[in-house]
């Protein structure tokens, strides 16, 4: 860095995802002083992003943009801006000359999952498996504390190979999480496999995701998070490479790690205990959504809350 003449101006920019690994002295003054963490966008970014990208299309008047950034949370730019692309292509295909809301949001799952498989050949048998699955997860956040709200539930396939599955968008944007919140999501997480266990007896492989998403935020609140109170507050992970999928190492004894994995999984057993108990509570209302997911295939959040709150017929 040095040489240069002073009376001239000499700007240099420099980028990476490997902060951690920054040699110290290209850091120090005079150098790179100015740093800027480019971070994913929170909700107001996200919707003034879609806006700009929104721009060159032909829109219908009635666009919420803020529901559509409040169902992306985590998506960057550029996964914004393919929504805005599939939405656009979708009224397209459509016979349509303005994108609706309805295409953006079919664009949202499309991001997410994939494209709809409307042709697979599915066996009514698994259909039904499906159709519990997704009502155990939907049901079992419904009937907890602080939990984002049901925006939708479908049984179509998706091109990620996912046979269904269900949408929560929270009001707002949150950026903690309490204890019980945590406990709560990992509860909802076994709420498909719970599902099937109550009404079938068994359990398919359709859980592995869940499992995995559970698992994770189970270690998480154990070594991370001290939300154990096995462990208190002692920091027993490290992330490494934030900026590259955010892999952890432990910063423990073998000893320790045995112990953790005994506290993550009295965590997860705990919470499909919950999920299995609401259930089995709810058991008619299980079947009464089940039934109206396997009639529409797709159900609103709307219509999902409007049949769990009716009282039974007598």
């Amino acid at each position: 860095m040095d040489g240069f003449d002073a009376k001239k101006g000499v700007v240099i920019l420099a980028a990476t995802n490997r902060p951690e690994s920054l040699d110290k002295a290209l850091l120090r003054p005079g150098r790179f002083d100015r740093r800027i963490p480019v971070e994913l966008p929170d909700l107001a970014g996200r919707e003034a992003i879609l806006k700009v990208h929104a721009k060159n299309v032909q829109l219908e008047d009635n666009i919420d943009f803020n529901a559509i950034a409040r169902a992306t949370a985590g998506a960057s730019g550029a996964e914004l801006a393919n929504i805005i692309n599939e939405g656009a292509l979708r009224a397209v295909k459509n016979g349509r000359n303005k994108t609706s809301q309805e295409d953006l949001e079919e664009a949202v799952e499309v991001v997410i999952a994939g494209y709809q498989r409307k042709n697979a050949v599915i066996s009514p048998k698994e259909r039904r498996i499906v159709a519990y699955h997704e009502i155990g997860h939907a049901l079992v956040a419904a009937k907890q504390d602080n939990s984002a709200p049901v925006h939708k539930i479908t049984i179509i396939p998706r091109t990620s190979g996912a046979l269904g599955y269900t949408m929560q968008v929270a009001e707002t944007e949150q950026f903690l999480l309490s204890k019980e919140e945590t406990f709560n999501k990992i509860a909802t997480f076994t709420g498909g496999r719970a599902a099937e266990e109550v009404i079938f007896n068994t359990f398919t492989t359709g859980a592995s995701n869940d499992i995995e998403q559970a698992t994770k935020l189970a270690r998480a609140m154990v070594t991370r998070y001290g939300m154990s109170e096995k462990f208190d507050m002692m920091a027993l992970e490290s992330v490494n490479n934030p900026y590259l999928g955010g892999d952890a190492s432990l910063a423990c004894s073998s000893e320790t790690s045995s112990k953790i994995d005994d506290e993550v999984l009295n965590i997860i057993k705990s919470a499909h205990e919950k999920a299995i108990n609401i259930l089995k509570e709810n058991e008619d209302k299980l079947h009464e959504l089940a039934n109206y997911l396997l009639e529409k295939e797709t159900i609103t959040g709307d219509e999902f809350m409007r049949i769990l709150n009716r009282e039974q017929e007598e």
